[in-house]
C-alpha cells in the first residue's frame, strides 16, 4: 500500500488533452473541488505561491467552510496565481501519484486554462507575448527602438504600454539583440581544447532556446566557450521555441505541434552522435518531461527525452566522467545561486550549485525558492505585484549576503531578482557564465 509522505518518487500522468472528458466542464469542476478539499485539509503548500492562500481564504471565508458551496467562477483567481512552477508537485505534496489521491495541482490548473482557451477566454496579451519566435524575429531588426521603448526608465512609453496592452510599467523587460545566438555562433567558431580530458569523447548540440537566441546570446556564446574549453565539440541548433510559453496559456495543440517539429530536427542530431544540451531550465523541463506527457506516443519526443541535458547538468556530468582541465580561478566576490523552479522540477539535483562549487575559493550561496516571476505572469499588470510578493523571500536572502554575481538557470528569474535587490551584482547571469569567467573565457 502506498502511504503518505512522498516516500515514493512522484510519477506524472499523461496529459490526456485529446480525451473529451479533459475539457468537460462538469467533470473538471468536480475534480477541482475534490483536489481543493484535500489541499484545504493539508495546507503544506501555503507558502509556495499565491494560489494556495487564495484557495484557503476562499474556503475559510465561505459560510460553511467547505468546497461544496463554493461558486465555480470564484476558482479563477486561484488558477490565475499558478505559474506552473511545479514546486507543489515536486517538493511539497504528499498526495501525488502513486498515492491513491492522485493529486497534480499544476496540471489541474493547466486543465482549467485549457477549458478556458477552448471557450476563447485566454488573455489576449499573454497569448501575444507567448509568440516568442515571431516576436523575437520581428524585434531583432528594430532592437534599439524596442529596447528604448521597453526600458523601465522610459515613463512615457511604459505608461502607454501599461494602459494599452496591460504590461506593468514597473516590470523589467528583457532586451532584444540584432544578432541572434544562432547568427553569432556562425560568425565565431571556437577551437576545441585538445588537451582537455574529455576531448574526443563528447559532442553537444546546444539547443539555443528562444530567450538565449533573441534576448541573451551571450549566455549561449559563454556556454559554447566553456564546453569547447572542457573538450566538447559543439554545434548550435534552434528549430524553434520549446513551447513553454504556449503551455502556460494551455494552448496544448500548439505545444504538440512544436514538440513534433522540434524533436524531429533534434533527433537528426542525436543520430549523428550529439547530446542535446538545453540552455534554460524551462526548455530543459519541456524536452525532458512535458513533451512526453503531451505526445506520449511520438518516438522522436521519446528519443529527445532520453538524450537531453541541462547545461549545468552536462558540465557536471563531463567533470565526473572525464574530468575538467585545470585553470579555474577564484571569484572572491562570490555568487548567489538561485535554483530555478524548472531546474528543480527536472529531478536532477542542484546542478548549478554543484557546478559552481568546483570553482576554488569562491563563496557560493544557494537560494532554493521560487522567484515569483513565472513568465508572462511577472510582467502583466494583473499579476506583476503578486510576482514581486512571492519573490520577496528570495530578494531578502540575496540582500542578506550580497555577492558579486546573481545567477539563475531561469533568465527571467535572474532579471526579476536583480531588479529587486541591492547587491554588487551588476547584471543577471546564467551559472554557465560564471564558469566562463572562472576559466578566463569571459571578460567584463
Amino acid at each position: 500500500m502506498t502511504g503518505e509522505g512522498s516516500l515514493d518518487a512522484p510519477t506524472r500522468q499523461i496529459i490526456d488533452w485529446k480525451n473529451p472528458d479533459f475539457a468537460d466542464e462538469a467533470k473538471l469542476d468536480a475534480e477541482m473541488r475534490r483536489v481543493f478539499d484535500i489541499c484545504h485539509g493539508c495546507r503544506r503548500c501555503f507558502n509556495l505561491c499565491d494560489s494556495f492562500p487564495r484557495l484557503f481564504d476562499l474556503i475559510d471565508n465561505s459560510p460553511d467552510e467547505d468546497v461544496e458551496h463554493l461558486k465555480s467562477q470564484d476558482f479563477k483567481p486561484i488558477v490565475e496565481a499558478c505559474t506552473l512552477c511545479d514546486m507543489c508537485f515536486m517538493t511539497k505534496c504528499p498526495y501525488v501519484p502513486p498515492h491513491p489521491f492522485m493529486l497534480d495541482f499544476p496540471h489541474l490548473m493547466l486543465r482549467h486554462r485549457f477549458v478556458e482557451a477552448k471557450k476563447g477566454q485566454t488573455e489576449a496579451v499573454q497569448q501575444q507575448l507567448a509568440e516568442m519566435d515571431r516576436n523575437g524575429a520581428a524585434a531583432r531588426f528594430v532592437s534599439p527602438i524596442v529596447n528604448w521603448a521597453s526600458d523601465k526608465k522610459n515613463g512615457l512609453t511604459r505608461g502607454l504600454m501599461e494602459k494599452t496592452v496591460g504590461i506593468d510599467a514597473h516590470a523589467t523587460l528583457p532586451k532584444f539583440h540584432a544578432r541572434t545566438f544562432v547568427s553569432a555562433a556562425k560568425q565565431h567558431q571556437n577551437a576545441v581544447n585538445t588537451a582537455a580530458p574529455a576531448f574526443g569523447k563528447r559532442k553537444a548540440a546546444l539547443y539555443a532556446t528562444c530567450f538565449v537566441n533573441y534576448n541573451k546570446p551571450d549566455t549561449g556564446m559563454d556556454a559554447r566557450a566553456v564546453l569547447n574549453h572542457i573538450g566538447v565539440e559543439t554545434i548550435v541548433a534552434y528549430p524553434g521555441c520549446c513551447g513553454m510559453p504556449m503551455l502556460e496559456q494551455a494552448e496544448l495543440s500548439k505545444v504538440a505541434d512544436t514538440a513534433a517539429k522540434v524533436s524531429k530536427e533534434l533527433v537528426a542530431l542525436i543520430d549523428q552522435g550529439y547530446d542535446i544540451v538545453a540552455l534554460t531550465a524551462s526548455c530543459g523541463l519541456m524536452l525532458k518531461f512535458e513533451w512526453a506527457l503531451i505526445l506520449p506516443d511520438n518516438p522522436d519526443v521519446k528519443k529527445v527525452q532520453d538524450n537531453v541535458f541541462d547545461i549545468d547538468e552536462y558540465v557536471v556530468d563531463v567533470a565526473k566522467k572525464d574530468g575538467l582541465p585545470t585553470g579555474l580561478t577564484p571569484l572572491p566576490e562570490g555568487v548567489t545561486v538561485h535554483l530555478a523552479c524548472h531546474a528543480r522540477a527536472q529531478n536532477m539535483g542542484p546542478k548549478a550549485a554543484e557546478m559552481l562549487k568546483m570553482i576554488p575559493q569562491t563563496p557560493v550561496d544557494v537560494i532554493e525558492r521560487c522567484s515569483g516571476h513565472g513568465g508572462t505572469f511577472g510582467v502583466v499588470k494583473p499579476t506583476h505585484d503578486v510576482a514581486v510578493k512571492v519573490g520577496r523571500p528570495v530578494f531578502r536572502a540575496a540582500n542578506a549576503k550580497p555577492r558579486g554575481h546573481i545567477v539563475s538557470d531561469c533568465p527571467l528569474a535572474a532579471i526579476h531578482i536583480v531588479a529587486h535587490t541591492d547587491t554588487p551584482a551588476r547584471e543577471p547571469e546564467h551559472p554557465i557564465q560564471i564558469m566562463a569567467r572562472a576559466f578566463g573565457l569571459k571578460e567584463d
